[in-house]
């Protein structure tokens, strides 16, 4: 029997629930850092060997030398042996625990590229993928060079938060730079890009050893973006598997996770393609599973738990031992949350069988569908957004900064 191995798992939000279990299926030790206010989550006890924790949400020097300082202590008693990032707000964190104490994996300078969308957008112009136009916010002349020679409207958006927080849309130069003045000492943190508009889409994957192993490529049919500054339902659908769409994005985002130095980890990536010139381009990628309930919708399609393979993947890679991915299936399906005004939504009004899971959150309504047919995936989700628009959605404004 192998000795078992010691798992960090670093989650600052409540999630990765099947990978904690999996993790200790596998026969490891399990730690789980995590913050102060996220004790009483409904986490995997069973799973989780021990807990740590940290007493503010932030990435401030100060946070980060409590947490290198107590793990130093813990691990005076305590080996570790592998450390994992469960969501965008831990992959920095990872990856200084990783470079303090020599642990293998992802370190400092490859986990900008995952974190940072200027590093993310710089890198992916170099290796020749289309990117939207963009600039850095460091030289003033720069940034009225680009507003000058690029067309309105553009984003400012922080380098560094998760989905649309702390996005702001400009519509002139002058408008421009009263926002880029307001982030005073902080714009160094931002960057602003040329908006154009198109159809958004999401592609999730798993990677071992530099290579993509597992794919699903889908579309938004609201983006967060959308749904985040116009209060709208959220929505998202694989897409068809024989499409040029498919058939674009896969190539593409291998060549994305590649140019990053993408080796062994699940990730998510988004790309717009542009209605001006029917062109895809890049706009982001992370190390980690996607959030809003896409691993849900990704194992409704095609029977892969995001969550349970990456477990099993870092597992095997930790004890330099074969990982085999299961075999995939190609189903249809479609995911719709939205807030919802009531506390805990009665949905039994919902019965039809494609219905594969159900949300069940505090002020959320939500299902994944499943089908065959693409078509009726798309005919319930419409169905379905008329109706949670008119018995249920409630919105809430962007938050400028992240909240668990």
């Amino acid at each position: 029997m192998p000795q078992p191995l010691a798992f960090l798992c670093i989650s600052t939000y409540f999630k990765g629930e099947a990978f904690l279990r999996a993790c200790k299926e596998a026969g490891n030790t399990v730690y789980l850092l995590t913050y102060e206010q996220l004790a009483d989550q409904p986490w995997p006890r069973e799973a989780i060997d021990e807990f740590f924790y940290l007493p503010s949400q932030d990435n401030s020097s100060q946070n980060l030398d409590i947490m290198i300082n107590g793990l130093a202590h813990t691990m005076r008693s305590r080996k570790i042996d592998r450390v994992v990032a469960m969501d965008d707000f831990d992959v920095e964190k990872a990856a200084l625990v990783r470079e303090t104490f020599r642990i293998p994996g992802m370190g400092q300078t490859t986990a900008r590229f995952f974190r940072d969308k200027l590093a993310m957008r710089m890198r992916a112009a170099a290796e020749g993928i289309r990117v939207p136009a963009f600039s850095s916010l460091f030289h003033d002349e720069t940034i009225t060079d680009f507003l000058r020679r690029t067309e309105a409207p553009w984003l400012i958006k922080p380098r560094s938060e998760a989905s649309a927080t702390g996005i702001k849309k400009v519509y002139s130069l002058d408008e421009a730079w009263q926002v880029i003045h307001s982030l005073g000492d902080n714009r160094h943190q931002f960057l602003i890009e040329q908006f154009k508009p198109g159809r958004v889409f999401h592609v999730d994957s798993l990677s071992k050893a530099g290579k993509v192993i597992f794919t699903r490529a889908s579309q938004y049919l609201a983006t967060p973006m959308e749904v985040a500054h116009g209060g709208g339902v959220f929505r998202t659908a694989v897409l068809p598997f024989d499409s040029d769409e498919t058939k674009s994005l896969y190539p593409l985002n291998d060549a994305v996770l590649r140019a990053f130095r993408m080796q062994d980890s699940a990730s998510h990536s988004e790309y717009i393609r542009g209605d001006h010139d029917g062109e895809f381009y890049f706009l982001e990628t992370s190390s980690r599973v996607g959030g809003a309930n896409i691993a849900e919708l990704v194992e409704m399609a095609s029977g892969i738990n995001l969550w349970r393979e990456w477990a099993r993947l870092e597992n095997a890679l930790a004890r330099e031992e074969a990982y085999q991915l299961p075999d995939s299936q190609n189903k249809y399906a479609g995911l719709i949350i939205s807030l919802a005004r009531q506390p805990w939504p009665d949905t039994s009004g919902f019965t039809d069988p494609e219905i594969a899971w159900r949300m069940n959150k505090e002020h959320h309504v939500g299902f994944i569908v499943q089908s065959p047919d693409r078509g009726r995936v798309l005919q319930l989700l419409d169905d379905y957004m008329q109706r949670i628009y008119r018995d249920y959605h409630a919105s809430a404004p962007v938050p400028d900064k992240p909240t668990n």
